[in-house]
């Protein structure tokens, strides 16, 4: 490099050597693992997998719950309150998706990347301490609301490790390192239920002699999910600003080239200088762009223009419609696997082994492979393709499961593959395409917020069906005999058929870089 004058009107820059221009195109140029990608698929993918393990593994302490803090009715928790303590978790992540998206987007993801694996943390540990008072709230109030706040934890996680890691990515791996970050969401649920069991076979023994002992179990699995958060704070704190958002939102050259460079330490940045005076301006366009900054300004005026409202309904209103239907079955999944015959002898300890057998089954036969067969293929198909297929195959299977369900009760293994498909399918389908589409299909000065809206829109489709699955599978029943699932499960073909419409209001991004999906959506709002 030339080396530049120092220069009296830079006031405080002594640059005694010229800054090479920054090049995004290095981020592009990447075709080898190194260990910065590894390093963002660690940080990134462990927070996921907590994220799961955590939702996930209040489907199978409920019962537990029950066996301890119900025994006056059975065992069998009243409606409202199971519809509460599942879906409070919901609320708080609809919070954390939408706040922590605006902060993504208006204070940076540097800054803020770390802070909602904090929240993760604490909600984690005092959801597995939690206690009662001598007259007032139940460990089940309390339960709850803890339940909330680890929810706006879990929330803040899906705007920022989504923005994250497609900012990092280059266009050819950037679909599948954002598919591989949402599959561990089907490792965490798998390990919820593998931990389960083995908490389940370590008081086998004391669960027989006294039910209460479930009081340590269920303890023990909600904090087990501490310890992967734990071990990745570090990584997320000391994550290194997005090349794009230095670029393309601070304007600030030095932090970009410091980042890229960090991040292609294989690759040789480009030998351009700049003089001093360019030194001098790029700093000037630093702080114009801090003192001009406005996201929501920003938000408005992009999404003014009707084509870019347009995607961002479409990202929002198919995460919404899948929601219905995948939490509605995943947090009640016991129910329906009671219905295919994993129900166990009548005692307390035997039903609870094989309800988490039957949830480790499904996730094995059909969570886990569909999630991995999207990264393998999601850059060869497109975003788009896996989308359509998805809610195509789950229509065809919800319809299947609702016409034949009584018929398929007395064919369990056949029951347990359509079922099992269902899942592969969700996973093989919009649940990893819904989050993988909004991370890349907005500019990065907004990615962020409408990253988190979608979410949230997803999420008050999990709140919807939380709340009112339980409430509708009893009609026409006793409680707890589910009477209705069969029509429900019909209900839900019809949700999955409207998502299939609502996939043709996003655009594929396949194959293409985050700047020229960015320049493609700016020249719609210049147009607007």
């Amino acid at each position: 490099m030339s080396a530049v004058e120092k220069s009296d009107d830079a006031g405080s820059i002594d640059q005694s050597v010229a800054q090479p221009k920054v090049s995004l195109s290095n981020l592009e140029e990447q075709s080898s693992w190194n260990w910065f990608t590894i390093r963002t698929l660690i940080t990134s993918g462990t927070g996921f997998f907590t994220d799961a393990y955590d939702v996930f593994i209040i489907n199978l302490i409920v019962p537990m719950l029950g066996y301890v803090y119900y025994k006056e009715t059975n065992g069998h928790i009243p409606t409202g309150i199971e519809g509460a303590l599942k879906g409070m978790a919901s609320f708080g992540t609809l919070v954390g998706q939408l706040v922590f998206g605006y902060l993504g987007d208006a204070c940076g993801r540097q800054k803020i990347y770390g802070l909602e694996l904090m929240i993760i943390i604490l909600g984690t540990f005092c959801c597995a301490m939690v206690g009662s008072n001598a007259k007032g709230a139940t460990v089940i109030s309390y339960l709850t609301f803890w339940r909330f706040i680890l929810g706006i934890g879990i929330g803040g996680d899906y705007p920022m490790s989504a923005t994250v890691t497609s900012e990092w990515a280059s266009a050819g791996r950037r679909g599948q390192l954002m598919s591989i970050i949402f599959s561990m969401q089907g490792i965490g649920n798998m390990m919820a239920s593998v931990v389960t069991l083995i908490v389940l076979a370590i008081f086998k023994s004391y669960i027989i002699e006294d039910v209460d002992y479930l009081d340590i179990v269920w303890r023990i699995c909600i904090g087990v999910g501490c310890i992967p958060a734990v071990s990745t704070i570090y990584l997320r704190m000391t994550m290194p600003e997005s090349p794009r958002y230095a670029m393309d939102v601070e304007n600030d050259v030095e932090k970009a080239n410091q980042a890229i460079n960090r991040a292609t330490a294989n690759v040789a940045l480009e030998n351009n200088t700049i003089s001093a005076t360019e030194v001098i301006a790029q700093q000037t366009a630093i702080a114009d762009a801090k003192a001009k900054r406005n996201h929501g300004r920003d938000f408005i005026e992009y999404f003014s223009a009707w084509e870019n409202l347009k995607v961002l309904i479409g990202t929002s209103s198919t995460w919404f419609l899948l929601d219905i239907a995948f939490y509605g079955i995943s947090l009640n999944q016991s129910y329906v696997l009671n219905a295919m015959g994993f129900v166990g002898d009548g005692t307390v300890y035997d039903n609870l082994w094989r309800t988490t057998l039957g949830n480790l089954t499904v996730s094995l036969l059909g969570f886990v492979p569909g999630y991995w067969f999207t990264v393998f293929l999601i850059e060869k198909m497109g975003r788009k393709r896996i989308q359509f297929m998805g809610f195509g195959m789950l229509t065809i299977l919800f319809i299947i499961l609702s016409v034949a369900f009584h018929k398929l009760k007395t064919i369990v293994p056949l029951f347990v593959a359509v079922f099992t498909l269902a899942q592969f399918f969700f996973n093989f389908g919009p649940n990893t395409t819904t989050f993988v589409v909004p991370g890349e299909v907005f500019p990065t000065r907004v990615r962020a917020t409408a990253h988190g809206i979608s979410a949230a829109a997803g999420k008050l489709g999990a709140i919807l069906a939380t709340f009112l699955f339980n409430k509708v599978a009893e009609i026409g029943g006793a409680p707890g005999e589910h009477a209705f699932l069969p029509q429900l499960l019909g209900i839900f073909a019809g949700v999955m058929a409207l998502g299939f419409l609502c996939t043709f209001l996003i655009p594929e991004t396949k194959g293409m870089s985050l700047e020229e999906i960015e320049e493609r959506g700016t020249k719609r709002a210049a147009t607007a």
